[in-house]
């Protein structure tokens, strides 16, 4: 099974740059002038889409092995979290939010 999620921004050149920040590398492959995709996992992508009438509106979670270091990475590449939380059981969540608002959450497991 593959899993493409995807999110909708309003300037693609701008968002592109805050999304290779974000997630550390450049993106694995481009689709075409307006849309490119990240592998995050075998068989697991996110991409973006300019899209302006539909931007600012997607959420995407994504877990990952060591939240703290996803969350020390990307601050080391001037993206923060927006938010930060743990549920009550123990469950951890970064929230990001790029330029059109679009939520990209990362979570962890329990420590």
């Amino acid at each position: 099974m593959d899993l493409f999620a995807g999110i909708s921004v309003s300037d693609y050149s701008a968002s592109l740059a805050w999304y290779t920040r974000l997630l550390g590398s450049p993106p694995s492959f481009v689709a075409h002038e307006t849309e490119c995709v990240w592998e995050l996992a075998e068989h697991r992508f996110v991409f973006i889409e300019e899209q302006p009438d539909h931007a600012g509106h997607s959420q995407v979670t994504i877990f990952v092995d060591d939240l703290d270091g996803f969350v020390e990475a990307a601050a080391s590449r001037g993206i923060e979290p927006a938010k930060r939380e743990t549920y009550d059981n123990g469950v951890r969540k970064a929230d990001y939010r790029d330029p059109d608002g679009n939520e990209v959450n990362f979570g962890g497991a329990p420590l």
